[in-house]
């Protein structure tokens, strides 16, 4: 993996070094250190990068400036990007650039695993890793529907969601309970199945966009989390492609559906008006 690391600070780019050394996901990682956005530009046409670490607030050009040029010349190639800045303000413009992730300083080695684990994805989506493609093989659930046993395509599921004792399996034209636990489904098919809620997991392929209301889906209580008061803690609602359904998504995982409605865009869509 290939990582550039833009920021005016010394000490800041040192920090990001060190702690991309020492996660295991990056250990590797050949890494490129650029002081302002004229610098980190030249080296973005000079060499292909997967992960760019991006400041906001340097001399000069901006590093959502920078972004939105990048994002807007068609034919440089897009590494994954991850915002670093100590201004917490950006973060919706930052998305708005087809960042997958916005980390604040200090930064903290658990979040940053994270945001290089969303940057993997978003690589994978877009085609970045340009890997043979191995022969698939058709994987089904066995379901029980209308007192017999039916096999079911995980690629037809849309989304899962915890009812009571037993869990719904959703697909466009029909839905089913088994008694497997979300927490089994999303460990046997990590691969096609996201977490979005506690009570929840959706198909990449299904999410057609995202918004937070007012209030909560009726009989969604906010998912709790740790340090965070009822008003932080509102919960957006997700929809979807092929059904009318909707799904809650708790406000830690909207930073990761934000990423997989940006890795789904087309390329077109995500470059700014000119």
């Amino acid at each position: 993996m290939n990582v550039l690391i833009v920021d005016d600070e010394p000490l800041a780019r040192s920090r990001l070094r060190r702690l991309l050394a020492e996660l295991p996901e990056t250990a590797q990682a050949i890494v490129d250190e650029a002081a302002d956005a004229a610098e980190a530009w030249v080296l973005l046409r000079a060499q292909r990068f997967d992960v760019m670490l991006l400041d906001i607030q340097m001399p000069g050009q901006t590093g959502m400036e920078l972004a939105r040029r990048l994002t807007g010349d068609p034919g440089l190639h897009h590494p994954a990007i991850v915002f670093v800045t100590a201004h917490e303000q950006h973060a919706l413009d930052a998305f708005g650039v087809s960042a997958v992730d916005y980390l604040t300083k200090p930064v903290r080695r658990e979040r940053l695993a994270q945001a290089m684990g969303k940057a993997v994805l978003w690589l994978r989506a877009q085609g970045a890793e340009q890997q043979a493609p191995a022969a698939v093989e058709t994987v089904y659930l066995t379901v029980q529907h209308h007192g017999a046993l039916k096999r079911v395509p995980l690629a037809d599921i849309l989304y899962c969601r915890a009812e009571a004792k037993y869990t719904t399996l959703r697909t466009a034209e029909q839905q089913y309970l088994v008694d497997l636990s979300l927490t089994d489904l999303e460990q046997r098919y990590a691969e096609h199945l996201v977490r979005i809620h506690r009570s929840a997991l959706v198909a990449a392929p299904a999410i057609r966009s995202l918004e937070r209301p007012m209030t909560p889906p009726e009989g969604i209580a906010p998912e709790p989390e740790a340090g965070s008061t009822e008003t932080d803690n509102a919960t957006w609602t997700l929809h979807l492609h092929g059904v009318p359904d909707t799904l809650p998504v708790s406000r830690r995982r909207v930073a990761a559906v934000q990423a997989l409605l940006t890795a789904s865009r087309p390329a077109a869509a995500r470059q700014p008006p000119k």
